[in-house]
């Protein structure tokens, strides 16, 4: 592990005003808001910040342009083709708009470079849907000719966090756009710029007045507006659960929109001891620190077989301490910092509540660096089921090992939790990974892997980790509503 140096940044600013009907605007209030780097601590610049009156204005934009401006009336494959160009764009831009992430973010440059990669590929894949999505002919009783057909819902309010800017982005606004919706986007407080300099790209590649509207703000005021707005028809958030339940409560007391939540998770990655260990290693390694641990479905309970235990144990903590923590920009960081000082004392408190409730703590708990928001990478063993820190979402580098002797056990473990996200085995025996991914209660089960993303596979949640579902076919129908037509004969 190696202390945060001085970052190596040349990094272009991009748009810091609001995107109101394809015109970069200030707020109503004319205030401003200071976005952080985290890597030093020190103000990257000031952005427009969003209120109420905002929302209101972008809210009227995006219905004008659903209900009678030049997007109601284009073709899906023209939809198509501007998302494919905005793709186009991105991939054109993709060093700029990567070192704008890690500057913002705090993530190594080398995984920015990876979720635009992931970005681009979310825009294509929705491109080529945009003229793919279908009614049915219906054969009923009578004489009648009966069909359905898909229409957008309308007015999307789409809220991303602040963890993965660039592919939340383009996880909310490609299924929403092939299927003809208009959008009002906000932005995560923390980490607004990469998503503003998609908007001047938007612009660029010919997306009409008021389809793509980007606010950046708060969540207590902007994202509430959002979920409140009476002519807002659907909204769809990433964040917490605690949040989550915010904004169903929101919408269900205002015109009860539409809504789509992928929440937190408290993961469980399983290792048999018939696994390869070696591969386990890397994977559960990954699962847990990669991005800093601010990631929703993060590893974030590793169960491991007492079999093999006391070897796991012994040669994960070995590669915990050899992970290089420093600055971004350098090709040779594997984790940069937390994304802010809020984000760093919480992580810092779920440490020290595993060392006060008793949990080993085999290495880092520190912070790294007299600068910044860096932890070590941390390793807990011996953590039992009841503690905070096998409980609850930390958000951050903490790694904690739980033991367990059989199958039926770990499934019945696993599942003890209010989370249902994500979920992993590692064994060799197939019968008992398809034990797992049939019985344990989670969106996406991974065997012998972790953290595969691809935009045709669908993601959400279980439980209270989430409604509806993101990527793939399954994304598309969160931003419909079908009309059955009966025509007499």
């Amino acid at each position: 592990m190696v202390t945060a140096q001085e970052p190596k940044q040349q990094v272009k600013i991009g748009a810091t005003r609001l995107l109101i009907n394809n015109e970069w605007v200030d707020s109503v209030s004319g205030r401003r808001f200071e976005t952080i780097n985290p890597t030093t601590g020190e103000v990257i610049c000031e952005v427009a910040e969003a209120d109420t009156p905002d929302v209101d204005k972008a809210v009227k934009a995006a219905r004008q342009a659903f209900n009678n401006g030049e997007w109601s009336k284009l073709s899906a494959t023209r939809r198509g083709e501007l998302l494919y160009k905005l793709a186009d764009l991105i991939a054109d831009n993709i060093d700029e708009l990567a070192r704008l992430e890690t500057l913002d973010n705090g993530k190594p440059l080398r995984d920015s470079v990876e979720d635009l990669e992931l970005a681009i590929a979310c825009y294509r894949y929705y491109a080529g849907w945009a003229d793919k999505v279908q009614g049915k002919t219906i054969p009923i009783s009578g004489p009648y000719f009966c069909y359905t057909r898909h229409e957008p819902v309308g007015v999307v309010g789409q809220i991303i966090p602040w963890n993965f800017p660039i592919v939340m982005q383009a996880w909310k606004l490609a299924p929403a756009l092939a299927t003809g919706n208009t959008v009002v986007l906000k932005t995560a407080e923390q980490t607004p710029l990469s998503a503003l300099r998609v908007g001047e790209l938007i612009v660029e590649a010919g997306f009409p007045p008021g389809v793509v509207n980007i606010l950046s703000g708060y969540g207590p005021t902007a994202g509430a507006a959002i979920a409140h707005h009476m002519d807002v028809d659907k909204v769809a958030f990433t964040g917490s659960t605690e949040v989550g339940h915010l904004i169903m409560e929101a919408a269900a007391k205002s015109n009860l929109k539409r809504v789509t939540l992928e929440l937190g998770g408290k993961s469980p990655n399983i290792v048999f001891a018939d696994a390869d260990l070696d591969a386990a290693i890397e994977g559960a390694h990954d699962a847990i620190f990669f991005n800093q641990g601010q990631c929703c479905c993060a590893g974030s309970r590793l169960f491991v077989e007492a079999k093999c235990y006391d070897e796991f144990v012994a040669k994960t903590v070995e590669k915990a301490k050899n992970r290089i923590v420093g600055d971004p920009f350098d090709s040779n960081t594997q984790q940069g910092p937390q994304v802010d000082k809020d984000q760093f004392d919480r992580v810092m408190s779920y440490i020290e509540s595993g060392m006060r409730e008793g949990a080993q703590m085999l290495c880092g708990g520190n912070r790294v660096g007299d600068r910044g928001f860096f932890i070590a990478p941390t390793v807990f063993a011996d953590v039992r089921d009841e503690m905070q820190i096998a409980q609850e979402e930390i958000f951050g580098p903490v790694m904690s090992i739980i033991k367990f002797q059989d199958i039926d056990e770990v499934i019945q473990r696993a599942n003890n939790t209010i989370y249902g996200l994500a979920a992993a085995v590692w064994t060799k025996d197939i019968t008992k990974a398809h034990a797992i991914a049939n019985n344990v209660r989670a969106g996406t089960v991974w065997v012998n892997c972790y953290d595969v993303f691809d935009a045709a596979a669908p993601f959400g949640g279980f439980k209270q980790s989430g409604i509806g579902r993101e990527l793939g076919e399954y994304g598309l129908q969160q931003y419909t509503e079908v009309k059955t037509v009966t025509i007499k004969l």
